[in-house]
């Protein structure tokens, strides 16, 4: 058991302690890396002793590793680090809670924007949309096909500028630029307008979710952000249903010969623009750089930007590798992509969602081929949007509780495989109300990209990694979407049985590949951890020291699984 914390322990940024003092206190240490927590180990944290120490042991408490890690000067957080602060759980709980008002829930609303101006062609759909543009089914799908075309391409791009400027400048550029591209589907007039709006609003919003991952990463552990942006992806079932609401008025808007759709994109897209705009000053480029012209005085005091530096730095000490104003180069951005112990989770990152993806693109086109009204088939998606945001929280819990990545993520598979045959099964004499109840479960999956997301960000290793394989990842997964937005096919409508054939193998083909996944870490794990062992304390210090391994090459790193 470690010390309490006292007025003699908890130290601020001061000087290092005399070699008569004994070792300063550190909390105990969470072991949530390795296996599973049983239930007394879940509900421990609301045991805590909110004074104890809560300063987690790390490479900074021992001289030789201390050395190895200490952040160079180019590090904007340099100047708060101290490896002999010691903090208290009550500092620390009130600090996070700071960081999720000020940071968190803004990054909400900038994902609240990206999902109201990429999805509101669902809602559109139920307005004769594709009638009025004398589009089919087919054009809808290459339009599809182009956003996500353009929205992969932009990724590496839109990274290059945002660790170049810093993710508090791209990330609001983005949202205004794309909000502009937005609302000016008003003007939509044939199939080539709608298909230049959707690659140009595509390649404007590719990169957002990566940027704004990274920019988390800079305030949250390990620990804590899988969680977070379980609660960043909440946004996207909120979008979705305020979205339904909102589109059942705006939809209502029709007069003469302007349809409520291009209503729906003008208002929405303003709305977005207003965001993009306030994020030019919500958005700090750091932990230590909060203060500005308009924020004289900052968010945090300097105790807490000494907390905020020291325990993220203590979690993972390669976040100090690069400045948030560094740029990559080609080089890393090479090494990355040739990275293959990555490439598992970018293989998962295509296939993963393809089983529940056809459903969900088409639920209000299915259900207005139903029969359902306009209103009745956008309050009609509010039932699997809750499903959604209920399965993803609890999805996410799970994947903390278990501390499986593979298990968590299997769930998404196991829920869709049996709906999938039951869809299947249902002719032209079904009813519209059992066709809607298996298709509203389908698409109330349990949304996992988050879990997968924080899964690749911590299998990278270092920030000049995560930052390419979180875009790299992403690009696959919009390869994902444009393989599913081209399975449900005109010619198989409205029931779409060749295509949800389709799915079912590659449903069943994915619990195959996620168990490959989980022997292909752990054998990994446990081959660097023969080689360790194998080697004296003295070989290990050595190794430490003068090793040219980066990230998760080094021997000392354990994939998570």
């Amino acid at each position: 058991m470690y010390p309490k914390s006292s007025s003699e322990s908890v130290k601020s940024s001061s000087g290092s302690p005399t070699a008569l003092e004994k070792p300063l206190p550190l909390g105990d240490c969470h072991k949530d890396d390795h296996g599973p927590r049983s239930f007394r180990h879940l509900f421990q944290r609301h045991r805590i002793d909110l004074d104890s120490i809560a300063t987690q042991p790390s490479v900074f408490d021992d001289p030789v590793t201390l050395e190895v890690y200490r952040p160079p000067p180019k590090y904007e957080n340099t100047h708060r680090f101290d490896p002999d602060a010691r903090w208290t759980w009550r500092e620390e709980k009130k600090l996070v809670r700071k960081i999720d008002l000020r940071i968190m829930i803004w990054a909400g609303v900038m994902f609240f924007a990206l999902d109201l101006d990429r999805t509101n062609i669902s809602q559109a759909n139920t307005d004769n949309f594709l009638q009025d543009l004398n589009l089919t089914t087919n054009d809808f799908n290459l339009g599809n096909t182009l956003y996500r075309l353009s929205f992969l391409i932009a990724e590496l791009p839109s990274q290059l500028i945002s660790k170049r400027v810093g993710p508090d400048v791209w990330v609001p550029t983005q949202i205004t630029l794309w909000s502009i591209a937005a609302f000016s589907q008003y003007w939509l007039s044939d199939r080539k307008s709608f298909l230049a709006t959707r690659f140009i609003l595509g390649f404007l919003e590719g990169g957002f979710i990566p940027d704004v991952v990274l920019y988390l990463s800079y305030f949250y552990t390990k620990r804590e952000l899988p969680i977070r942006l379980a609660w960043f992806w909440v946004s996207n079932y909120i979008t979705v249903m305020v979205s339904a609401f909102l589109a059942t008025g705006i939809l209502s808007l029709r007069s003469g010969n302007r349809a409520g759709w291009r209503y729906l994109f003008l208002i929405e897209g303003l709305v977005t623009f207003s965001v993009g705009i306030i994020s030019y000053f919500l958005m700090p480029p750091g932990p230590t750089q909060t203060k500005a012209w308009f924020r004289p005085k900052g968010w945090f005091t300097e105790r807490e930007e000494v907390i905020m530096v020291n325990r993220v730095l203590r979690d993972d000490p390669t976040k100090s590798d690069m400045h948030n104003r560094e740029g990559l180069t080609i080089r890393m951005i090479w090494n990355t992509v040739c990275d293959w112990r990555m490439w598992p989770i970018y293989v998962l990152g295509i296939t993963h969602m393809i089983p529940v993806g056809p459903p969900q693109t088409y639920l209000t086109l299915s259900l207005r081929n139903l029969g359902f009204t306009t209103t009745q088939s956008n309050l009609l998606t509010l039932p699997s949007s809750t499903c959604g945001l209920l399965t993803l929280l609890l999805t996410s819990y799970l994947a903390e509780f278990v501390q499986s990545r593979v298990a968590a993520c299997l769930v998404l598979q196991i829920w869709a495989l049996p709906l999938l045959v039951v869809l299947r099964s249902f002719g032209r004499s079904t009813s519209q109300w059992d066709y809607f109840a298996v298709v509203t479960l389908i698409t109330g999956f349990p949304y996992i990209h988050p879990i997968q997301v924080a899964w690749a960000s911590r299998n990278s290793g270092s920030v000049r990694t995560r930052t390419i394989s979180a875009s790299v990842y992403n690009m696959f997964v919009q390869a994902g979407v444009i393989v599913y937005a081209n399975i449900y096919r005109t010619n198989d409508a409205p029931l779409y049985k060749q295509g949800n054939f389709i799915l079912i193998i590659i449903c069943s083909a994915n619990f195959m590949l996620y168990i490959l996944t989980h022997f292909f870490y752990r054998g990994i794990n446990r081959h660097r951890e023969q080689q360790w062992n194998r080697m004296t304390a003295t070989e290990q210090d050595t190794y430490l020291e003068t090793t040219k391994d980066q990230g998760n090459e080094r021997l000392d790193f354990k994939f998570a699984y």
